[in-house]
């Protein structure tokens, strides 16, 4: 058999959807896993791969096709730019990074190595989402005017790194969380222009999006009760000059009204794989679906929002 097309790393795994992509190696006979850098070498170990304690030697040694950044939020930007100067491509987890400059950085060094930044942003592969841009793309709705969405997450806080309960090293809850439903909004409207504004606190914030003729809000927490059957009771309705679409992906659901048909389920396809398409996409030398505007528009979008909570609500003009 020969050997694997692409070498992958991965450059940080403080966060466990580092999984995302680790669980598509048993499964591809055409990714190769060479190294991980992380304080913890517990997960090199457990992979049998060499262990490297920061990404700079593990980019070196290594020389990866692709590297897989899931590290401390506040240290991602520069994994992924010295990833980008070192040639290879970045399949991140969200977020992408913790400031305004980081998203520039990034933005440098990829347009100067014509690398790519592919977000891990696994709301687009639900099947919700996926049969919901379908109703769009056939016209059922109508043309997009209204987006509502509500992303409770459960805290946890006993189980969480200290790193994680700190605002210097995690961000904040509006450039974690919210960046999902930004990029939906985002990838449902096709916009381009825009304004963001946002309030909020330490664990909760809402965010007034425009997406060229698209109004958005977004609603994000760490507040789900821990008695709760699940750890977010993720929600978005759809508005359209035709009808309505309300989606529940933790009920697995999909319901749709319009002007000429009462309430109906919809039937919901398989879902996709958070890191498959990327990877294919790598190893054909192609852009995966999720590229580099794509990924730091959103993430440019969500830490406006979380300046704009920090500082009164101040509006931000964005423009892709």
């Amino acid at each position: 058999m020969p050997d694997p097309v692409l070498r992958l790393a991965v450059a940080g795994a403080a966060h466990p959807h580092v999984a995302y992509v680790l669980d598509e190696l048993p499964l591809r006979t055409d990714v190769r896993l060479v190294g991980v850098s992380d304080p913890d070498p517990s997960l090199a170990r457990s992979l049998g791969v060499p262990t490297y304690s920061d990404h700079r030697s593990l980019l070196a040694a290594e020389r990866p096709d692709v590297v897989v950044v899931a590290g401390v939020y506040s240290e991602r930007g520069a994994v992924v730019a010295d990833s980008l100067r070192a040639g290879a491509h970045v399949l991140a987890d969200k977020p992408l990074c913790t400031s305004l400059s980081d998203v520039d950085a990034i933005r440098l060094a990829a347009d100067e190595t014509g690398r790519v930044v592919s977000l891990l942003l696994e709301k687009r592969g639900y099947p919700e989402t996926l049969a919901a841009r379908s109703l769009l793309s056939a016209g059922t709705l109508g043309a997009l005017t209204l987006v509502a969405a509500s992303a409770p997450h459960k805290l946890n806080r006993d189980r969480r790194p200290p790193w994680f309960l700190s605002p210097d090293t995690y961000g904040g809850v509006i450039g974690d969380l919210a960046v999902h439903d930004i990029d939906l909004v985002l990838w449902l409207s096709g916009a381009s222009e825009g304004t963001v504004s946002a309030v909020g606190g330490r664990w909760h914030g809402a965010v007034l999006l425009r997406a060229g003729d698209v109004s958005a809000t977004i609603e994000v927490s760490w507040l789900t009760p821990a008695s709760a059957p699940w750890h977010g009771d993720y929600r978005m309705r759809l508005t359209g000059t035709s009808g309505t679409a309300d989606l529940s992906w933790a009920r697995s659901e999909l319901v749709v009204e319009t002007h000429d048909r009462p309430l109906w389920t919809v039937p919901l396809p398989d879902r996709e794989r958070p890191a498959a398409a990327a990877l294919d996409a790598f190893v054909a030398g192609v852009e995966p679906p999720i590229g580099t505007a794509a990924s730091l528009l959103a993430t440019r979008i969500a830490l406006l929002a979380q300046d704009s909570a920090n500082n009164e609500g101040v509006v931000h003009r964005w423009a892709a």
